[in-house]
């Protein structure tokens, strides 16, 4: 895949997700890209959980519910016939977008937006901020 001209998808399963991954979709088949790669990001677990649970089945844990994060944007691409890369990484939401964007060579971020916690967030969501502040690539905010 081209990595000069590629889109890092955030993706959460969401309704949101979804639309950005729509908004992404046609931003391939327009020319605008070049190449699409779907992230999933997994909250970390610690604490009293990794005394009674290896480390093997958290892993497992984390894939399948990433795999079930990106269920949606898979089939629309497959839909519309658009290749894509899939990844799933475990952190901080915004920071662990913005460290694959950059491992990637992505050249844009396309994320969908929530309204959750106080005004900016209503304009945008928590993880958007995040991204917003951490990337240095073009984001674009799907609605």
């Amino acid at each position: 895949m081209d990595q000069q001209r590629s889109i890092l998808l955030a993706v959460d399963g969401s309704t949101n997700a979804e639309r950005a991954t729509r908004h992404a979709i046609e931003l391939v088949k327009s020319g605008y890209a070049t190449g699409l790669h779907l992230l999933n990001v997994q909250a970390p677990v610690s604490g009293a959980v990794t005394t009674f649970v290896s480390r093997a089945q958290i892993t497992d844990y984390q894939r399948e519910e990433g795999e079930k994060g990106m269920a949606g944007a898979k089939r629309l691409c497959g839909e519309a016939g658009v290749a894509y890369e899939p990844h799933i990484g475990v952190g901080r939401a915004g920071i662990v977008v913005a460290e694959f964007c950059k491992r990637l060579g992505c050249s844009m971020i396309v994320i969908g937006t929530r309204g959750h916690t106080g005004f900016s967030g209503a304009l945008m969501g928590s993880v958007a901020q995040e991204v917003v502040a951490q990337a240095s690539v073009p984001i674009c905010l799907v609605k």
